[in-house]
């Protein structure tokens, strides 16, 4: 099947199916000379395990990485980095009665229209299982990224209606996010969503749910100005999420209700705005307290001197090219579609069925899709910073 692979330079390719022996990615392209250990790879796979909240699913999967390739001495070798994570967790059995049905909101129907067969066995490929190999590849373009003090942070916004504590809020706290099964930025709102998704689970329900995203530390100038943008192939990526509905940048959808007087980005010296991220001032590497280049290394060509913005309506990026500022973007993703609730649906001789689904199922997706939504992102970022390397002689 073609679509497995993602980038230009800094590219990967998964594989793996839900209840298949393993699930992994190989990344070409990462530069060598990179530390990157097995711990590193642990830590974001960890972080999209199943959490102990009520709406996470029972399935528990090790998620242990195991680096087969382009890693020596724990230096990248500039060679293909391989990945596995082996299943041990599946019982394929809880699937056996779907073999001739088409499971409302799952992609049973139109993969068996394009293939003439499928693997019924937790959705296969189409499994949200799919996304290991995904975060394990995120990891290693975060620390590539983190040697330029590029910063990739997501949270939970919203779950079933209710909304976490937006940026500015008294009460909005990013390292909650991590203290907290859920992702939720803000403890009060953490807890009405835990409730909230406890009665969906007792009723056999699920539920849908945002996902905000700030990167920091970006210099100007990345992405490419026609159909390579820098909020196009974001866009792409974070699509690409099994049950991601939709995301907007900046002011997003607003936009449409908006003026050109009251939505643009007014620019100003940076010293009017200390706190804008402007020239890919996040925090030095570690062990490299100057915050210059590590010795070798070419640094990006710099953009404009001491430009800032007043606002950041535009999410970070003018023209398709990031300005500086934080690129900002929301997703979407829809409710789980397994639930345990009766529902009518067709078999293979188009016979009505009555169904409900049986296995482990998470009622909302959204805490564990968060570091699959920094995955995606770190992945554009890693490939448009070498491709920018291009941009100048």
């Amino acid at each position: 099947m073609g679509g497995s692979s993602f980038g230009t330079l800094f590219r990967v390719s998964t594989f793996g199916e839900s209840h298949g022996p393993a699930l992994g990615c190989v990344v070409d392209g990462c530069p060598a000379g990179i530390p990157l250990s097995v711990e590193d790879i642990r830590r974001d796979l960890q972080r999209r395990r199943p959490g102990r909240g009520a709406g996470s699913t029972e399935r528990n999967e090790d998620d242990e990485p195991e680096i087969l390739s382009g890693v020596y001495e724990g230096k990248t070798l500039g060679t293909p980095i391989a990945i596995l994570m082996r299943n041990k967790d599946q019982r394929s059995e809880d699937y056996g009665a779907l073999n001739d049905l088409y499971r409302p909101g799952h992609a049973d129907w139109t993969w068996e229209a394009k293939y003439g067969l499928r693997d019924p066995r937790g959705g296969g490929r189409s499994s949200g299982r799919e996304t290991a190999g995904r975060v394990a590849a995120g990891a290693v373009a975060r620390t590539f990224l983190a040697r330029r003090g590029i910063v990739v942070q997501a949270w939970t916004a919203s779950i079933g209606g209710i909304y976490a504590p937006l940026r500015g809020d008294e009460d909005f706290d990013p390292a909650e996010a991590e203290r907290n099964s859920l992702r939720v930025p803000g403890k009060r709102a953490a807890e009405l969503i835990e409730a909230r998704l406890a009665e969906l689970k007792k009723a056999g329900d699920s539920a849908g749910g945002l996902v905000s995203c700030r990167i920091s530390g970006l210099s100007p100038g990345l992405g490419e100005p026609v159909f390579d943008k820098l909020p196009a192939i974001l866009g792409r990526a974070v699509l690409s999420i099994g049950a991601c509905k939709g995301i907007q940048f900046g002011a997003g959808f607003a936009a449409a209700g908006s003026t050109g007087s009251a939505h643009n980005d007014t620019p100003v010296r940076k010293t009017e705005n200390p706190g804008a991220s402007a020239g890919g001032t996040g925090p030095p590497p570690p062990g490299n307290e100057t915050g210059l280049p590590p010795e070798g290394e070419r640094a990006l060509p710099p953009g404009p001197p001491d430009i800032s913005f007043k606002t950041n309506n535009a999410g970070g990026t003018l023209g398709g090219i990031s300005t500086g500022m934080d690129v900002e973007f929301q997703a979407a993703f829809k409710p789980v579609a397994s639930i345990s609730q009766p529902q009518r649906t067709l078999d293979r001789s188009g016979a009505e069925r009555e169904l409900s689904v049986l296995g482990r199922h998470d009622v909302c997706i959204v805490p564990r899709v968060v570091p699959v939504v920094e995955a995606m992102a770190a992945l554009v970022l890693a490939d448009l910073v070498l491709r920018h390397r291009t941009a100048r002689a």
